[in-house]
């Protein structure tokens, strides 16, 4: 009998950990219902601010101003991920997000919209940091870099739907009722994180703290190199509705179905590709892929390049987003992986912000074609600065 039961034992101990529990599929219901809420402003938004009578600068802005006011709160959430817990850090998150985006549809002018949107910062920089830790700590370390890429399916899927879902109903309906029902799927979201059964946080020992305690110093290599791939989504998510359509090319919700498509499908295969093989079997091949997409969508012709620009881009940003993510948290200690998450999604934060941003500046003087010549140069700025991370090591 007891050597039946050291067999089984070692049967066990053979099996890879589980991934999908019940928390598990909890936390990736609920970032797919906040994703899909947010994935349906992104197209929708900037033809609001145009409604509102704002210009490509005012839309760069409104996009962009949001990620500011999350890059700023992410090392408080941090902080309050270890010290108050994750329930708290991202049930509040969720309800700030719900009461912002539903009240998008009531703001009479450019001033209180771009009030808004900050306020939606804050609740997004809690919720995202919440979100991307919980999933840690619920996937099996042996099984990271797989479980985020599983994790980060829950929001490609949303991204799949969400563009062209939205555009659709702004077509049918209001502004107003649009922003409504994104905040009722952010309601959603905040529902299913209830039932979830969080981490307890561990009582440490008291230490002086860092004065500028605001990163995690071990995820900022991964940080720093996603800082520059998605400067490029400042520019897509901005501007790339109004550029198709002065360019007289249609099908701008097949570009975010397609891109989301091959999003889901380069997640399936990259997360386990990190686990065996580490970042240097991903990063460059999906960094290129990204440079490739940007020089489309600068040359862009017809609807046959957006679509392949689509596809290229998804492959991707689905390769190296999961790997650098998985990266970030790596080398944290677990009592701060909460930071390593904070720091790892400011730069997401930062280099969104400041693309949307500065791309406004770049349409207004050069047209919208430049964004994406930029925004080339900023991933091979990125493949650079990892190729001498990886010499640096090797010497």
């Amino acid at each position: 009998m007891g050597q039946s039961k050291q067999a089984d034992d070692a049967k066990t101990q053979g099996k890879p950990e589980k991934i999908w529990t019940k928390d598990f599929v909890f936390i990736c219901l609920a970032n797919f219902f906040v994703f899909l809420g947010f994935q349906m402003t992104l197209p929708t938004l900037p033809l609001f601010v145009e409604e509102l009578g704002g210009n490509d600068q005012l839309i760069g802005i409104v996009v962009g101003i949001f990620t500011f006011s999350a890059l700023l709160l992410r090392p408080y959430a941090g902080h309050a991920l270890e010290s108050k817990g994750r329930r708290y850090v991202y049930l509040i998150g969720l309800a700030i997000f719900v009461l912002s985006v539903g009240s998008f549809g009531f703001a009479t002018s450019l001033a209180l919209l771009l009030a808004i949107r900050i306020i939606q910062g804050i609740g997004w920089g809690f919720s995202t940091t919440a979100s991307g830790t919980i999933a840690t700590d619920i996937i099996p370390a042996k099984r990271r870099g797989e479980g985020m890429g599983y994790y980060g399916l829950s929001g490609n899927i949303a991204l799949a739907f969400g563009p062209t879902l939205g555009l659709a109903l702004v077509g049918v309906l209001t502004f107003q009722q649009l922003f409504l029902i994104c905040g009722a799927l952010g309601l959603t979201s905040l529902l299913l994180a209830g039932n979830i059964k969080y981490k307890k946080v561990e009582k440490q020992t008291l230490q002086a703290k860092k004065k500028w305690d605001v990163y995690e110093k071990s995820a900022l290599q991964p940080s720093l190199l996603l800082f520059f791939i998605t400067v490029t989504f400042g520019g897509i998510a901005s501007f790339l509705p109004i550029y198709a359509a002065q360019s007289n090319i249609s099908g701008i919700e097949w570009y975010f179905l397609l891109y989301a498509v091959a999003l889901l499908i380069s997640r399936t295969f990259a997360g386990r590709l990190y686990d065996q093989k580490g970042h240097r079997a991903v990063f460059i091949p999906g960094a290129l892929l990204i440079m490739a997409a940007m020089c489309l969508l600068a040359w862009l012709p017809n609807s046959f390049v957006l679509y392949a620009a689509a596809v290229l881009y998804g492959l991707g940003f689905g390769t190296v987003q999961p790997a650098l993510q998985a990266w970030s948290v790596k080398e944290a200690p677990a009592n701060r992986r909460g930071m390593a998450n904070a720091t790892f999604f400011s730069s997401f934060d930062l280099g969104v912000g400041i693309g949307a941003i500065t791309f406004g500046q770049v349409a207004h003087m050069l047209g919208y074609s430049s964004i994406y010549i930029v925004s080339a140069a900023s991933v091979l700025i990125s493949i650079l600065l990892y190729m001498s991370l990886i010499i640096r090591k090797k010497a």
